[in-house]
């Protein structure tokens, strides 16, 4: 059976990949000429890397393990020292750090928690257990109910002050979903925060050794490429066709470079695309069905990623860097963190700029600008004095609508895999699975379409009382 899957970012790639352990024959269609999706990368013309986002993988990430796995590239994930570092603004140019010792969870998270003197009074880490046990004791059920909240509000209603919420998790929201606690909803915050403390190595972060595209996105095509599948670049969808009965006929594909346009048809279809892009891509006679109006509620976020080369190394810290600056979310030194990427004496910074609602329609110019001035705080000891560090080159890459915007509510407009249209699915990190909006929600939207697709299939042969291939199940590490 022939699915068509439009995108070839985690959620379709994972799709196709479950879907042809599953006996289907997928042929995956990117628009772009490059692969990945939010996690695309390209090179300069001096054979650097640039990406659409600084990507890690946390330990509480289990089917994105499980896909390495599979696909027999563990090696490729560095795995970091189990600490979360945070500067300190007040102090510029020092670090606060969150060491995890090994022991069982939640004792190692405590355990971190405690011994941290420099961002949390003692006073303060009462308050804040008091505000974070109970909620992870009450079990999901209970985190999903906070979604009506922003996590600003839901700190209130705990009795946290605004001086833990400024001290850590403004930093930890922009690191989520690249927004503001006043802003994000509480569900993001306390799931994240659930898996980390339930988790040893929850979150624990490891760096792939090169870019996501060659090292992750192209091992997925070479897999389905090996049991009949496609992958083809360069392919964008112009039209999803339909029949009279309202299901798909074909994805017609806009010819390029000259080409006419082509139509691909297959048995089955698959939305890999973003929220954003499928609200634009709607047939019109979708667009009075419930189902796909409730995407009206999704929105992706705004996020830029900042690529600066400089003369010399501003830092021998290999891991990941929660910056607590206004303008900036997390970073990391690539020189140090990526194998690829490797320089013993230069660095190559990776900085998240976020919230980027305000920035998004500037000028590269005066984001790198805005960038130069923070990183004066981040490291006083190479911006000042009369041997400052020189900027060798940079790259910034802006994306409009990244991962969708987790303020309140949006639950409620978060679709299902299985669509009203019989022939048709979606695939994507804004489906509804527990991982929200994330690499590793990516990965399982695209493993829960696959099963979608085969439960139907056997559904639809037992009731034809038709004989069926056989088929194995994907196993879905979130419920294993």
């Amino acid at each position: 059976m022939r699915v068509a899957i439009a995108g070839a970012g985690l959620a379709g790639l994972s799709c196709a990949k479950y879907l042809t352990d599953l006996g289907y024959t997928p042929i995956v269609l990117e628009a772009r000429d490059v692969l990945g999706g939010l996690v695309a990368a390209w090179k300069d013309k001096d054979g650097d890397w640039y990406e659409t986002g600084l990507h890690v993988f946390f330990g509480a990430y289990p089917n994105m393990l499980q896909l390495f796995k599979e696909l027999g590239i563990e090696d490729r994930l560095q795995w970091k020292q189990h600490t979360m570092i945070f500067n300190q603004p007040e102090k510029p140019g020092t670090y606060s750090r969150f060491d995890f010792p090994n022991l069982p969870a939640p004792l190692n998270g405590i355990v971190a928690i405690l011994r941290n003197n420099d961002m949390l009074s003692w006073s303060e880490k009462i308050e804040l257990a008091k505000g974070l046990v109970p909620a992870m004791l009450r079990g999901q059920r209970y985190v999903d109910s906070t979604d009506k909240y922003t996590f600003s509000e839901w700190l209130k209603l705990q009795g946290v002050s605004d001086d833990v919420e400024q001290g850590i998790f403004v930093a930890a929201a922009k690191s989520l979903n690249f927004i503001d606690p006043d802003e994000i909803s509480a569900l993001v915050l306390l799931t994240a925060l659930s898996r980390f403390l339930q988790q040893k190595n929850g979150s624990q972060v490891a760096f792939l050794d090169g870019s996501p595209t060659e090292r992750l996105c192209q091992p997925m095509v070479d897999y389905v490429a090996e049991r009949g599948g496609e992958v083809r670049v360069n392919s964008p969808l112009k039209e999803i066709l339909l029949n009279n009965d309202g299901s798909v006929k074909g994805f017609l594909i806009r010819g390029l470079n000259g080409a006419e346009d082509e139509i691909v048809t297959a048995d089955l279809y698959v939305s890999a695309m973003s929220a954003d892009v499928m609200k634009v891509m709607l047939p019109a006679p979708w667009k009075q069905n419930e189902f796909f109006q409730k995407l009206d509620g999704l929105e992706g976020v705004p996020v830029i990623n900042v690529h600066l080369w400089f003369d010399r190394k501003l830092t021998d810290i290999d891991n990941l860097l929660f910056s607590r600056s206004s303008l900036l979310s997390v970073y990391a030194d690539m020189s140090n963190t990526c194998k690829e990427y490797a320089n013993p004496d230069r660095s190559m910074l990776e900085l998240v700029f976020a919230p980027a609602k305000d920035w998004i329609k500037k000028s590269e110019a005066e984001i790198l600008k805005a960038t130069l001035v923070e990183l004066e705080t981040l490291f006083p000891q190479h911006f000042g004095g009369e041997n400052p560090a020189t900027l060798l080159k940079h790259h910034i890459i802006k994306t409009p609508h990244s991962v969708y915007t987790a303020t309140p509510g949006r639950q409620e407009y978060r679709p299902s895999q299985v669509t009203p249209i019989q022939n048709f699915y979606l695939a994507g990190s804004y489906t509804m699975q527990p991982f929200l909006g994330s690499m590793e929600g990516a990965v399982l939207s695209g493993k829960l379409t696959a099963q979608a697709i085969n439960a139907q299939a056997k559904l639809e042969a037992l009731s034809s009382s038709q004989p069926t291939p056989t088929l194995q199940p994907a196993t879905n590490a979130a419920t294993a």
